[in-house]
């Protein structure tokens, strides 16, 4: 029996959901290594960043559930979006007043196990408004890299904060925007509150029977091994950017987003006019010949390389989401987005956050890292991802589960 359409909420109030909700991601994110190197804290950054696969692990699949079966998907981002603002807060008190790096790892654990699960129930969110995701979905998140962007901007323009933890308090404040925001959106009752309950389902774990099915098996899989190079972009991109003289990296790395919004907004077009395999493996392949370019390692390359950031993140991971949303029963929406982020945030960023920490202290020497060394070994990995998938994906058939 088809679910009832849920009220509806304007297109206006869904982009500004996920504007809002992309700029204190991008504000805290890009610039995480520049401000914890000068904070002295550069050794903890591959640790930082683990802590959010390891929330991812926990966290996605929980919430998931929850606000599939218990709890209106709007109630529980705003209760996040809180916990967010304070937990942020509290990880730049960590290092503000020199605590020790358990301090400061347990902060970031608290931080990450409230965090993670925002974009996928965002996203969900938003699904959950539309008729025709395919159409509809990626002008909207096209917002979403607005806002990214624009937290970049403020970081490096306005508040002149990229080495400074003043840029993770703005994020914080920012987060208590999103919860604000959130009262705007109708409380939209869980899509399949009726269904008898085990702990496997209270956990989200029932999700796992969507690997079932080869495609979707294969789609996840992908972005998962996607993420173990992709992770190394913002992190060390930024650091390399520094080296070559750059001042406002989080401003400059925001020009991945140009192209990011470009092909947001043409990816109904290239979903309905060529086959989705082919649309997903061009933008692994993008991933290769960015990656080949940071590893010429001059300023030009690099700046080429990050402008194709955006068809490499987009072709792939928003395709994907659509995806789920068209073929995937609307019941599991938001267990499968948030599979999706177990995936890539856990496995996928999990393996490339401690593989990139270990791969940079090994191309390093004397303080100075070889970046040519650095990249080739990410243009490799992300080369096999591009064959697995290659050979792996078939595409045939629109079953859902």
């Amino acid at each position: 029996m088809p679910l009832p359409r849920p009220p509806q909420t304007s297109s206006r109030k869904l982009a500004a959901l996920f504007f809002v909700t992309a700029m204190p991601m991008g504000m805290w994110g890009v610039p995480l290594a520049t401000v914890f190197k000068a904070q002295d804290r550069a050794h903890l950054v591959p640790y930082v960043l683990a802590t959010m696969s390891i929330a991812a692990f926990i966290s996605p699949l929980f919430t998931g559930a929850l606000a599939d079966q218990r709890m209106a998907p709007v109630r529980l981002l705003r209760w996040l979006a809180i916990l967010t603002s304070i937990t942020l807060a509290l990880t730049c008190t960590a290092l503000k007043w020199h605590l020790s790096d358990t301090a400061v790892l347990i902060s970031a654990q608290i931080q990450a196990l409230v965090s993670t699960p925002v974009w996928s129930l965002a996203s969900s969110i938003v699904f959950s408004q539309l008729q025709d995701a395919k159409r509809q979905f990626g002008p909207l998140r096209a917002f979403a890299t607005g806002g990214w962007m624009a937290g970049c901007w403020i970081i490096s323009f306005v508040l002149h904060a990229d080495e400074s933890l003043t840029g993770g308090y703005a994020a914080s404040a920012m987060w208590m925007v999103v919860a604000a925001l959130t009262l705007l959106i109708p409380a939209i009752p869980p899509t399949d509150s009726g269904s008898p309950r085990s702990w496997w389902q209270i956990l989200g774990l029932d999700a796992l029977t969507l690997l079932r099915h080869r495609d979707h098996r294969i789609v996840f899989i992908t972005a998962a091994l996607y993420c173990v190079p992709l992770a190394a972009f913002y992190p060390y991109t930024a650091l390399q950017l520094k080296d070559l003289g750059v001042q406002n990296v989080s401003a400059t790395l925001s020009l991945a987003q140009t192209t990011e919004i470009l092909v947001m907004l043409l990816l109904a077009g290239l979903m309905t006019r060529f086959r989705l395999k082919w649309v997903f493996l061009s933008g692994i392949l993008i991933c290769v010949i960015r990656y080949a370019l940071n590893a010429v390692d001059t300023l030009p390359a690099v700046l080429v390389g990050t402008i194709l950031h955006g068809f490499a993140f987009t072709l792939y991971f928003i395709t994907t989401q659509i995806y789920l949303e068209e073929r995937i029963d609307p019941k599991w929406r938001v267990r499968a987005q948030s599979l999706l982020a177990l995936l890539m945030s856990g496995f996928g960023n999990l393996l490339g956050y401690l593989g990139g920490g270990w791969w940079h202290d090994a191309s390093t020497r004397d303080g100075r890292t070889d970046w040519q060394l650095f990249w080739t070994g990410e243009t490799a990995l992300a080369a096999v991802v591009c064959l697995f998938f290659a050979f792996a994906y078939h595409g045939r058939g629109k079953s859902v589960r």
